[in-house]
């Protein structure tokens, strides 16, 4: 049930928090199936179409923390609705884009507002519900996004054959409307604990300088350039600039945006293992299927788009059911099976190329990569909200998402060798890619049940 300190209109709440992460979430995946078509409006080379994505998640993936601890200092309806205000503008900024720079810019502003938007979301969530029913909520919120994310790819390969890629970004201004119309009426925070406190701005600073000088560095090396030393320096660099950062947030203890106490356990230490190798490794998937389908084996965007529908629809289907099924039973034992599954689904993909049925290869694999995640979204999430205490849920679940979307920068800053490739070689590259996710999949299953107690109370 609600909690009895919560919102009058807790389903009101559930809708708009579902509503707002569905922008973030439906982007990526619009993004993906956009990426041959932006390619061709630009003349984008390999490592170009790699930032397509990461000008997005780099933010994205730095400021997270920020923008979660920033809503448990200042309000998480008032950010949540800066949030969605940013993501909404900067949607229009990628649609009107007359140049690759400028289009890359307005991807870097739709990080920062999804950064805003997502661990507020997610929080105010959390603090609406407690017990089975946050599980339970926790699995409808995840389901619906899924069905959301399914819907979006279709229609905006739809409208890339037919209108063109930009009106993609336009797909989220009557979301972002709704939502903060939803925000504004229904959602009600509780008192905000010692607002005055500053916010962790050296720490931001040092992650996204960090993450920056990672993410260029791994793109330029895993790209037709290579190993230069201009990436060896990226790379070491960026390594300096994250372990500087992890200094300044023991230093900053109770003001940190990322609390250090949240490595304090074996629990949370599998659970960021976990949530970056998995991520990671699906994040790589979401952006080879529709790449590959389209370039090496001629589907169309809007078939492209339909490939991966039953990831979602698997997921708007089990997500509920595995979310009340941890919140009840705890999460170890589906965070160790569904990653396991996941695994599987990956090595069937082996026998994808470009001239194979998808119901007899890409179907079936993606198939078991849906269920695999389907047992492992909900029962992460509330195991990350259980092990933190009201006053950090939005750090908590900034911190998570902040690791999820980093997984999905890192495998993004990797893919190089394979979107740089064109005919067999690029079937070849994208098995290469394919069974590196498979192992990441295994090993964020390890982490769980290795580091994960048998029994944890949701």
């Amino acid at each position: 049930m609600a909690n009895e300190s919560g919102p009058s209109h807790p389903r009101l709440v559930l809708a708009t928090t579902m509503l707002a992460s569905s922008l973030a979430f439906v982007d990526g995946s619009v993004v993906n199936v956009g990426l041959p078509a932006i390619d061709r409006s630009f003349h984008a080379s390999a490592g170009e179409l790699q930032w397509v994505i990461n000008a997005y998640l780099l933010p994205l993936s730095a400021l997270l923390l920020l923008g979660g601890a920033a809503g448990d200092r200042m309000g998480r309806r008032l950010l949540l609705i800066v949030g969605i205000g940013i993501f909404a503008a900067s949607s229009v900024g990628c649609a009107v884009a007359g140049s690759l720079p400028q289009f890359l810019l307005s991807r870097g502003l739709q990080g920062v507002g999804a950064a805003i938007l997502l661990p507020n979301s997610l929080a105010i969530l959390g603090a609406s519900f407690s017990g089975e029913a946050r599980g339970s909520a926790i699995g409808i919120w995840a389901s619906t996004g899924a069905a959301v994310a399914a819907v979006g790819p279709v229609l905006g390969g739809w409208l890339i054959d037919t209108v063109g890629w930009r009106a993609i970004f336009l797909l989220n201004i009557p979301l972002a409307a709704i939502a903060i119309g939803l925000a504004a009426c229904f959602v009600r925070d509780p008192p905000t604990d010692n607002p005055d406190r500053s916010l962790d701005i050296l720490g931001a600073i040092l992650a996204t300088a960090g993450l920056a000088g990672l993410t260029w560095g791994l793109t330029v090396g895993s790209g037709p350039e290579g190993w230069t030393p201009a990436a060896l320096v990226a790379v070491s660099v960026g390594t300096v600039l994250m372990a500087t950062f992890i200094l300044a947030e023991k230093r900053a203890g109770d003001h940190a945006m990322m609390p250090l106490a949240l490595f304090s356990s074996s629990t949370s230490v599998g659970l960021t293992l976990l949530t970056l190798l998995l991520y990671g490794a699906l994040s790589g998937l979401f952006v080879l299927i529709p790449y590959v389908l389209i370039v090496a084996a001629s589907y169309s965007g809007t078939e492209a788009g339909a490939a991966l529908l039953p990831l979602p629809a698997v997921l708007a289907v089990m997500s509920p059911i595995m979310g009340g099924f941890a919140g009840r039973f705890g999460s170890r034992l589906p965070l160790s099976i569904g990653p396991l599954i996941v695994a599987v689904g990956f090595v069937l993909l082996l026998r994808v190329d470009q001239h194979s049925s998808y119901w007899t290869t890409t179907f079936p694999a993606i198939l078991l990569v849906a269920a695999g995640m389907a047992g492992a979204v909900a029962p992460l999430t509330t195991a990350v909200l259980a092990s933190v205490g009201p006053r950090y849920t939005g750090s908590a679940s900034g911190f998570n998402s902040a690791v999820a979307r980093l997984g999905g920068l890192i495998a993004t800053a990797l893919l190089g060798g394979v979107l740089g490739a064109e005919g067999v070689n690029l079937i070849g590259q994208f098995h290469i890619a394919v069974v590196a996710g498979a192992g990441l999949a295994l090993a964020s299953s390890a982490s769980a049940f290795f580091l994960m107690p048998a029994r944890r109370a949701a």
